[in-house]
């Protein structure tokens, strides 16, 4: 059989047809956080100056379809400014080509609009020209809040060696939910404690039982005209509480980025505590603390307790019990909690929850050792002992609701009564099923535990002959 040559043109046809057949690329998207930059800003110089503040969103992905990936683009860049003046936001978006390679093109401004609905200009100049330098807007909406307390802050507090010259005035208002003008500050607050508060859902801006607090920096300008400036701000929920008191429970805390680790939070939740001892709710309580807040919030009722004389006797016991023998050699290790008669009085009066006296107890207790004391094992195997309670359940494990039968001379089969263990509460830690790494693993809690509260400690000694922050 014959076979036909070829001629040299043949041959280059269908190199160009081979060209043409292939696969292009898969589209394997770009996570949201690697293509979008969110700048705060107060000045068109601050617009232009690529060392604008950043704001680092705790998920970004998370407002995206799907795995959180945006597809269909190359080279995509999204830039976002916020005003910290009016919290109204610009988007600059830029690619350089869009195609379907197999996953589609995302849809970019339906998130966006999720994020920061109506505060979202469309014109960067009507950005830039009014919403970027409306310092009106936090003034007027705040003129009918309440003024709860003033403080005069010197530049960064963190550094009392510092000698700054720019002092600022900061104060707190507080507005009640269910007015249009606290309605419409919040809605301009939603999109940075979506970005910035992880977990967090818009409050009910109807329902009068919210109130918000806000930090307001107060600085005169050039033309002597007063700026008000909001730095911060909290939700508070006020719960009723029978038969006729209330519980303060705090929901959503935020201090601006450029703010923070100045003691502005700590100043605010003061403020609060303030707020609950003078209107005598029932008491003051933190909704999901995050590690960082919950933090500051233990040294900041850690310094209050070690003030609060009536618990003084009841520390000094407990510090007094450890030094004597050695706990881990005992074969009933005990827990060491404060008497309810001291639990009731820190409640009634500085409106500190059990559960968070508890947490600072542990605090009190070892600033009373001696960092070298010889006896400091035993405060280790008391802290040891209150997880494996917490984890484990007070004997064999058990947590969370429990069975237990009871006489009954109405049905025997039927009798039981059901409870809640202690230990379910702070059973948030789940453990292997090895017993071996079990230990390991609670060796591992009790070490980060101890360190944890060693260094509140240092801090809140170091604040009791300084002026100093947590």
């Amino acid at each position: 059989m014959g076979q036909k040559q070829r001629s040299n043109s043949d041959a280059d046809n269908e190199v160009k047809k081979r060209r043409r057949v292939g696969f292009s690329g898969v589209d394997v998207g770009v996570e949201a956080k690697d293509c979008i930059t969110i700048y705060l800003v107060s000045s068109k110089e601050e617009f232009d100056a690529p060392e604008s503040f950043v704001i680092h969103p705790v998920d970004l992905n998370s407002f995206f379809d799907d795995d959180g990936k945006i597809y269909g683009y190359e080279g995509l860049k999204i830039t976002i400014w916020v005003s910290s003046i009016s919290f109204y936001a610009y988007a600059d978006i830029t690619f350089q080509s869009s195609s379907d390679r197999g996953k589609g093109i995302t849809d970019l401004k339906a998130p966006l609009q999720t994020i920061f609905a109506e505060t979202l200009v469309n014109s960067k100049d009507e950005f830039l020209q009014k919403f970027l330098v409306d310092n009106d807007f936090v003034r007027t909406t705040i003129s009918n809040g309440e003024v709860l307390k003033h403080k005069a802050f010197n530049g960064n507090i963190c550094n009392s060696n510092q000698n700054l010259d720019s002092s600022t005035n900061v104060e707190v208002v507080r507005l009640v939910a269910g007015k249009m003008a606290t309605g419409q500050l919040y809605s301009h607050l939603i999109p940075l404690t979506l970005l910035l508060v992880d977990g967090s859902s818009p409050i009910d801006v109807t329902d009068p039982q919210w109130e918000m607090y806000l930090v307001i920096q107060k600085k005169t300008d050039q033309q002597e005209e007063v700026q008000c400036r909001l730095i911060g701000f909290t939700a508070v929920y006020r719960f009723y509480h029978y038969p006729d008191d209330s519980r303060l429970r705090l929901s959503q805390i935020l201090v601006l980025p450029p703010h923070q680790h100045k003691g502005y939070g700590r100043f605010l939740l003061e403020v609060l505590y303030d707020v609950a001892i003078s209107e005598n709710v029932f008491d003051f309580t933190v909704e999901e603390p995050l590690d960082h807040f919950q933090h500051v919030r233990t040294c900041v009722d850690t310094l209050r307790l070690l003030r609060f004389d009536p618990i003084q006797s009841v520390v000094t016991k407990a510090v007094s019990l450890l030094k004597q023998g050695k706990l881990s050699k005992q074969t009933h290790c005990p827990r060491l909690l404060p008497p309810p008669s001291a639990i009731e009085d820190v409640r009634k009066s500085l409106k500190i929850n059990k559960q968070q006296f508890l947490q600072c107890w542990e605090v009190l207790i070892y600033i009373g050792f001696n960092a070298v004391d010889k006896n400091m094992e035993n405060f280790v195997s008391i802290i040891s002992n209150r997880i494996k309670y917490d984890i484990l359940g007070k004997d064999s494990g058990t947590s969370g609701k429990q069975l237990v039968e009871v006489p009954s001379d109405v049905d025997q089969e039927m009798s039981f009564v059901m409870f809640k263990s202690e230990a379910s509460d702070a059973n948030t830690v789940h453990m292997d099923d090895n017993q071996a790494n079990q230990e390991e693993q609670l060796q591992k809690l009790v070490q980060e535990k101890v360190q944890e509260i060693q260094l509140i400690a240092e801090k809140v000694t170091l604040h009791l002959g300084s002026s100093g922050v947590c």
